[in-house]
């Protein structure tokens, strides 16, 4: 990628974090940290209560506490509280992980994962990320209504898990520099990945739709558009060199 393309790709990233979407994005997440936050702080509390009315117990009961006792009670609590933050600690997801979701699960671990792909993506493609996003948010409810080995939970899990994830995954296989070129008269990597996207954003809202009016007939036998356009064809990769 020449340089006025990159330069142009850094000063559309930077107004997409400064659009009222961005905005938007960035206090979702602020308040997502707050909440997680929230959480170990009650954890830590909770442990810190449980060790302290246990030398309570043991005061009362068994016999007064000593200092020897006291430092091991210190000891447990710390360890609970590493043992707290440790399991709360952000573990990066990939795409591998999505295929074991449950059903229900399976939107917000999508758009979970398709959010820690935005550094990658050029920002026409972020701004269709998003909308997936949204499409997912209102999809996950509806899920609670599948059968979650039937056909139509089985064509969701498809898209969501397999189909969406190989386009993105496809995309970041070929080398950054070569991402923007178009050779031998096919579209470059950026053009298949924002088609595929909008085709996904788009699939995603018909399931929705579906789902929403009970056609699960018609969504298990849909067409899997991602598949047939990109694995057919031997994925985002080919014709980039």
């Amino acid at each position: 990628m020449d340089e006025p393309v990159r330069a142009k790709s850094q000063a559309e990233a930077m107004l997409e974090r400064v659009s009222p979407e961005g905005r938007a994005r960035a206090l979702k997440a602020q308040r997502k940290r707050q909440q997680a936050q929230m959480r170990i702080v009650g954890r830590c509390l909770l442990a810190s209560l449980l060790v302290v009315l246990s030398l309570a117990a043991v005061n009362a009961l068994l016999t007064p506490v000593t200092p020897a006792i006291l430092a091991g009670a210190v000891l447990v609590m710390a360890l609970a509280w590493a043992g707290i933050g440790y399991a709360a600690r952000p573990r990066p997801l990939n795409a591998a992980s999505l295929s074991g979701a449950d059903l229900a699960a399976l939107p917000g671990a999508t758009a979970a994962w398709l959010e820690a792909q935005r550094p990658a993506l050029p920002p026409p493609a972020v701004r269709l990320a998003d909308l997936i996003s949204a499409r997912l948010e209102a999809m996950a409810p509806q899920l609670a209504t599948l059968e979650p080995q039937g056909p139509a939970a089985q064509s969701v899990r498809r898209l969501l898990a397999t189909e969406l994830p190989n386009l993105v995954d496809h995309y970041r296989s070929i080398p950054e520099p070569l991402r923007a070129d178009a050779r031998d008269g096919s579209a470059s990597a950026d053009a298949r990945l924002i088609d595929g996207l909008g085709i996904a954003e788009a699939q995603i809202g018909r399931m929705t739709e579906q789902l929403a009016r009970g056609a699960f007939d018609e969504l298990a036998t849909q067409h899997r558009f991602l598949e047939l356009k990109y694995e057919a064809e031997g994925g985002l990769s080919s014709g980039e060199g």
